[in-house]
């Protein structure tokens, strides 16, 4: 039996992206949207597989080991209502009452830390409900309130209280042609100074060179951010997949770390994902092992717009006095 593995879902961004996450995760299992298994599904699982990031109930049902929090009710609000809102556990989606405003301070230092005592709670009731809890899968972004402001205040609780158990970002990163909000920057550079010693592996992606791939690879005229999500999604399955099925490498958390991150506060691997094509030309074309691993090393296959072999940021260049 593998350990199992809880997800953390925090600010709009991680929602979002744990909505299309999750979306993904019932397709691969061959469950339903309220969380049954499929009677047409074929059986891709082996006995088991669910347990990592399932809990089974007596009704045979099976409940994503997931806890979604934002501070604005929003998000939480449209989980509740929307397609999957018989999926998830109503406890575990939890809302505040007004948003950071994209606002660090207002994530970590005032709001959120009103709500924090309550996250913690119940990720304590989850981790009490594991027979053997592997760590945290938490989903956020850097660039805003709740995302960067309460993601690092929960990640310092979660350091406190789960010490010893792994803990796996998988982070948007801001990005210049794609900004929300004038204040990304400073809410990354804060929030990364706060998770860099309470994070064992961050995964970041950046929402242009996401939106990028989206429309040059899979020839979508004006990506939006469902879209994005559901790419982003893809590329965690395939990250997470070796957790769920079976494998060689990468079978339990503590494995990413030992196999991806040199030194401790070095943990942002870069990830890039190949093939990336259209359902149009899927059944039509077809890659030797030669040519997935020359586009692996490409960097328009990139989650992040940035191009190694240089040793530099291509758009984001600043000298630090």
């Amino acid at each position: 039996m593998r350990g199992e593995v809880c997800h953390i879902h925090i600010g709009q961004a991680g929602t979002q992206l744990g909505n299309s996450a999750w979306e993904l995760y019932l397709l691969e299992h061959g469950l339903k949207a309220d969380g049954r298994p499929d009677p047409e599904a074929s059986d891709i699982g082996e006995a088991g597989s669910f347990g990592t990031f399932f809990t089974e109930t007596g009704s045979g049902k099976y409940v994503p080991r997931s806890i979604f929090v934002d501070l604005d009710p929003s998000p939480i609000d449209e989980i509740r209502t929307g397609q999957y809102r018989q999926l998830f556990h109503p406890e575990m989606l939890i809302s505040g009452k007004e948003d950071a405003a994209n606002n660090y301070a207002r994530g970590h230092y005032t709001i959120g830390k009103e709500l924090v005592e309550s996250v913690i709670d119940r990720i304590r009731r989850v981790a009490d409900n594991c027979s053997s809890l592997q760590g945290f899968l938490i989903f956020h972004s850097f660039g805003g309130g709740t995302g960067s402001g309460f993601g690092a205040l929960l990640l310092e609780r979660l350091s406190t209280d789960y010490g010893k158990k792994s803990k796996l970002e998988f982070a948007v990163y801001p990005a210049p042609r794609l900004s929300t909000a004038v204040v990304e920057p400073y809410n990354a550079v804060l929030s990364t100074h706060s998770t860099i010693e309470n994070s064992d592996c961050t995964f970041l992606v950046d929402n242009e060179a996401v939106y990028d791939i989206c429309h040059r690879n899979l020839d979508i005229p004006r990506p939006g951010y469902e879209h994005l999500n559901r790419l982003i999604a893809q590329v965690v399955s395939s990250i997470t997949s070796s957790l769920r099925f079976d494998g060689a490498l990468n079978v339990d958390l503590n494995e990413f770390q030992t196999n991806l991150v040199p030194y401790p506060r070095i943990h942002y691997p870069l990830i890039s994902y190949a093939p990336v094509v259209s359902s149009n030309r899927s059944s039509h074309e077809s890659f030797k092992v030669h040519d997935l691993t020359f586009q692996c090393f490409e960097p328009n296959n990139q989650m992040v717009d940035c191009d190694p072999r240089k040793w530099e940021s291509q758009r984001h260049r600043s000298n630090l006095g």
